[in-house]
């Protein structure tokens, strides 16, 4: 037989004040405890996760060396060849003989100049000044002098430089040549990241080049949404160029 109590308002609403603190104090420990089961699973994943990209990545870098150390001689051979690149991208494309495989192996660069080049742009400048005799060669000797601009960090554009060595040699003048010939050797590029590119001729796609995806961003590339390059399409031009870990 259960006894009935009775109680006042003012107990009743302190019965009710109780019960709400004790449902908050319930609610937060279970936020807590779902916020430690969450951490744990995130905790789990990294552990599972992290050794195998960091193994990924080692497994890449091993590739990526070799390749580079595969074709070291043929590239010491190119680049002997090749020389001076513009804009300072030093690249070298290697296509199979029925042209169905395409490798493209370069270096980013980051230009830079000894301070023989100040010589030779002084040379240039009193040269070109020499030719200004009226508004017109001012006009173009200005315009050529542009070639000569700096950027942000005092560097020249090594793709105008190029640009100049042109003029210079059109001009067959030997004073204009000797100048750009010692802005050229002056010339000290820092090397930053090796890169690889690797494409193939994709029959289903009219035998278009179609790129190997070798960075984790894009290995998920579904093939209906990749653009492939035109099957002329130069090698050496800029594009998404896939970069392994140092």
């Amino acid at each position: 037989m259960s006894e009935q109590v009775t109680i006042s308002a003012e107990e009743f609403k302190q019965f009710q004040a109780y019960q709400a603190e004790k449902a908050k104090q319930e609610a937060a420990e279970a936020r807590k405890a779902q916020r430690a089961t969450y951490q744990q699973m995130v905790d789990e994943e990294l552990a599972a996760a992290v050794p195998e990209l960091r193994a990924l990545s080692e497994q890449i870098k091993t590739v990526k060396d070799a390749t580079f150390g595969n074709f070291a001689a043929v590239l010491d051979i190119k680049a002997e060849v090749v020389g001076f690149k513009e804009g300072g991208q030093f690249s070298h494309t290697f296509t199979n003989t029925d042209s169905t495989q395409r490798l493209t192996l370069g270096v980013n660069t980051v230009d830079g100049w000894t301070d023989m080049a100040e010589t030779g742009i002084a040379m240039v400048r009193r040269y070109l000044e020499s030719l200004a005799t009226d508004d017109k060669t001012q006009s173009l000797v200005t315009a050529v002098l542009r070639l000569l601009s700096k950027d942000r960090q005092g560097n020249l554009n090594a793709s105008k430089v190029l640009q100049l060595q042109k003029m210079a040699e059109d001009s067959k003048d030997d004073q204009f040549i000797e100048a750009v010939k010692i802005i050229r050797e002056s010339y000290q590029p820092t090397a930053t990241r090796r890169y690889i590119r690797a494409q193939y001729r994709d029959e289903s796609t009219g035998n278009a080049w179609r790129n190997i995806p070798l960075s984790i961003t894009d290995v998920d590339l579904l093939p209906e949404n990749e653009t492939a390059p035109e099957p002329d399409a130069d090698a050496d031009a800029e594009g998404t160029e896939a970069e392994a870990a140092e």
